[in-house]
């Protein structure tokens, strides 16, 4: 790659201007107007699913349908804000897993983006008949070549049909992540290590069916000069999201935000989430009383995720992550990933993404 000029995107037949996804931050961190926002610079905004029906009024009595009604309603809105590329973040291992889904694609969104758990077989409401005559693209997130392996190979051998990107999210994520804890500091799960075996394993892939699959780095991405490097090892675009929180168009309460600001390198920590995966976090007095073994009496009145046991849980995460957004930070704890104590400042998106790009053009010409 000679030119300075930071190229486009593609999925498919999706092109993003700049190759730049803004990472689906769940529980009303990032929803239509930070997605929004994105999509207008020329990357792609995205919408994270899990709990964003957590602040709608019948949300304990019919989370489904509250789930439901407020993605449609984040969608359009984002619809209205913006005529960019608006992608949805679904877990696997969310409960309402299949509704999500269905609505993302009845509402029109560009790309679905699938982690915490394997998407081996389409959802259910999305057959491949479908997913053929709709816009949307199904972009997976894994964790190693292993895993993105064994889901090209499913597909392959099911659908006849493989996705059109991957997502490869390595151990300097913020939130829930597909490492074993020994792993997250050993250099063998370094991002910089994951992207080239991702490449290789898809490669075949590309070749049976004769199409470019993008793999798009993440986790731990800061900087213009961190895209340059990724580019250069091969990725087509980059995910980024502890970066989006500190901006004004961020979905998140003021107070969610000052945590990124307050934070310091040895405030991040890595917790065992109720979802039985390691998550890193902004540590804070709720994450020390959980760790000290203080139980967060809580009621479940229904089982968000599949993995989850709420039965012995010291507290509930949803809650605890919707208190967070909303500001109450006493009551929650917010995720970051680990470059978070880097962030200065609260700036607008459109600064950010000018920023970004011209720390990439002068590491390329570097």
């Amino acid at each position: 790659m000679n030119s300075a000029k930071i190229p486009s995107l593609k999925i498919g037949d999706i092109e993003a201007k700049i190759p730049i996804v803004q990472g689906g931050m769940s529980v009303g961190i990032s929803l239509s107007g930070l997605a929004a926002a994105v999509a207008n610079e020329g990357g792609i905004g995205v919408i994270g699913a899990a709990g964003i029906g957590m602040l709608e009024p019948d949300f304990k009595t019919n989370y489904r349908e509250a789930n439901k009604r407020a993605l449609s309603k984040e969608l359009r809105r984002a619809r209205d804000l913006s005529d960019g590329i608006i992608g949805v973040n679904i877990m696997v291992a969310l409960s309402d897993y299949d509704d999500l889904v269905e609505v993302a694609v009845d509402e029109g969104a560009d790309l679905l983006f699938l982690g915490a758990g394997l998407p081996l077989k389409l959802p259910k409401k999305l057959s491949l008949e479908r997913l053929q005559q709709v816009r949307t693209k199904v972009v997976p997130i894994v964790s190693s070549a292993r895993a993105a392996r064994i889901i090209f190979q499913h597909w392959a051998k099911r659908y006849q049909h493989i996705p059109d990107a991957v997502v490869v999210e390595g151990p300097m994520a913020g939130g829930h992540l597909g490492f074993k804890k020994e792993e997250i500091d050993d250099p063998n799960y370094a991002l910089e290590k994951l992207v080239p075996a991702v490449i290789e394993a898809i490669e075949p892939f590309e070749q049976q069916f004769d199409k470019n699959i993008s793999v798009i780095a993440a986790g731990g991405i800061f900087s213009g000069a961190d895209i340059a490097k990724f580019m250069r090892l091969g990725a087509q675009g980059v995910q980024m999201a502890t970066r989006f929180v500190a901006t004004h168009e961020c979905d998140a309460s003021p107070a969610f935000k000052e945590m990124y600001l307050r934070c310091r390198k040895d405030d991040l920590v890595i917790i065992d989430s109720p979802v039985g995966l390691p998550g890193r976090a902004i540590r804070n007095q709720f994450l020390d009383d959980v760790s000290a073994g203080v139980k967060k009496p809580f009621e479940c009145p229904w089982k968000c995720l599949r993995t989850c046991d709420y039965r012995t849980s010291p507290y509930c995460i949803a809650r605890a992550l919707t208190n967070a957004k909303k500001g109450e930070l006493n009551d929650g704890f917010a995720f970051a990933g680990a470059n978070a104590y880097r962030v200065e400042k609260i700036t607008s998106v459109h600064e950010l993404i000018a920023s970004l790009l011209d720390e990439y053009e002068k590491a390329m010409i570097a």
